[in-house]
């Protein structure tokens, strides 16, 4: 078994080695903020034209192959990745601190994968709430200081092989599953907005009825704290808005927990399998179909659970109309403005959604439902993968799992 010796990061690393400078004069950047990145998964990149806007004063952190991009705000958010290809004229935000390592003495990935463990995350997230700053904040110094144990380069090689393995997997289902929910838009725009099955005329027994009409609940969720009920460590699960995904995943590492009784006394908001989740205040318009996977679940006021009534229309034919946008422009036209954008229950409720007959129905239906239950096989695996993942990178991480004689 490798020894592990123990070094200051600080003494194997640069951080924020590389700047962007208005002399440069790049025609264009492709820009990266903090929120955009979440557990190395990058939400979308913004694309600038310098001659027509105004680059963010935050756009200044250059990146390069290997790079670590580690949010210095509210480490426990997970805003983090590492860098493995870019595009042309990439910054990342100020609001990143970006680690490159020394490779003669340390693994990229090995280091990446040490950063983001959670018992590190939580002691970086503790650092953070003891500074000055208006919220929550770590400096470059703080993880330049951090002191950690490790093996030698081989070793760390192939204990980062192990985690990247499972996240290749991770990678490849979330692909898959974009290409199944881009042929299920397909097949929507084809039957509601070409009408092709229907000779392109819109049928005359298109009915359009209002989403109310055609569900069991139209409801929203609660926060236990109005109760008087507090959060706990496990326990049921409860969904909040940022649990939901920009890919209509749902993640699991962002739930919070609530005890049965509070779950009992938050009964109007419990959440069953094929029911549709959809944000309704802050980041507005995500949403997911819930399956087995992550009951018994509950959620909060910022998030509308919309229960088809199946014996009306079935939870794949409903589901169809979010992936296909149809709700999109009714809904933009109707958000209210507070202190945060959010959008009303009944809203919610009227949105205007094609019914076709039965039989119609039935047979669009046996189009889209085998790419959903392919969409939901792949999550739940994912999700498994990642508590695996999750289980394994402190065993891996200590020493406690030894590596010497597995064969990759």
């Amino acid at each position: 078994m490798s020894e592990w010796k123990k070094i200051r990061l600080g003494d194997v690393c640069r951080t924020n080695a590389d700047t962007y400078l208005p002399k440069e004069k790049w025609d264009f950047v492709n820009y990266l903020d903090t929120g955009n990145i979440t557990n190395n998964t990058i939400d979308s990149i913004q694309f600038i034209e310098l001659k027509n806007m105004k680059l963010p004063s935050r756009a200044k952190r250059k990146v390069k192959k290997d790079s670590i991009i580690y949010s210095t705000v509210r480490p426990n958010q997970r805003h983090f990745g590492i860098i493995k290809s870019q595009p042309e004229n990439f910054l990342v935000s100020t609001g990143f601190v970006v680690i490159d390592v020394d490779n003669n003495a340390l693994n990229a990935d090995f280091l990446y994968y040490l950063l983001t463990q959670n018992t590190l995350v939580d002691a970086l997230q503790a650092i953070a709430e003891q500074s000055t700053s208006a919220y929550p904040a770590i400096k470059p110094s703080d993880i330049e200081n951090l002191e950690i144990e490790i093996p030698d380069l081989a070793t760390q090689k192939k204990i980062s092989d192990i985690l990247s393995s499972l996240d290749r997997k991770i990678a490849k289902n979330a692909e898959i599953n974009k290409n199944l929910e881009q042929q299920a838009k397909a097949v929507f725009k084809s039957w509601f907005v070409d009408f092709e099955p229907f000779g392109g005329v819109q049928p005359s027994e298109m009915q359009f009825i209002p989403l109310q009409e055609l569900c069991k609940v139209v409801t929203k969720g609660t926060t236990p704290t109005t109760l008087g009920k507090s959060f706990t460590s496990s326990g049921i699960n409860f969904i909040k808005a940022e649990s939901i995904l920009d890919n209509h995943s749902i993640d699991s590492s962002k739930f919070a927990f609530v005890d049965e009784e509070t779950n009992a006394l938050l009964k109007r908001s419990v959440i069953k399998a094929n029911d549709i989740i959809f944000t309704i205040a802050g980041t507005l318009g995500r949403f997911a179909m819930v399956d087995n996977s992550v009951l018994p679940a509950n959620t909060n006021q910022a998030v509308a659970i919309i229960r088809p009534d199946e014996a009306k229309i079935t939870p794949a034919y409903l589901y169809s109309f979010f992936i296909g946008n149809w709700h999109n422009e009714y809904y933009s036209k109707r958000i209210q403005q507070a202190v945060q954008a959010n959008l009303s229950l009944t809203t919610i409720k009227s949105l205007p959604i094609a019914v076709l007959n039965n039989t119609t129905m039935s047979n669009y239906d046996k189009l889209v439902s085998p790419l959903f239950a392919l969409m939901k096989n792949n999550e739940e695996e994912n999700r498994r993968l990642s508590k695996l993942r999750d289980v394994l990178l402190p065993m891996l991480m200590s020493g406690e799992i030894d590596v010497s004689n597995i064969e990759l």
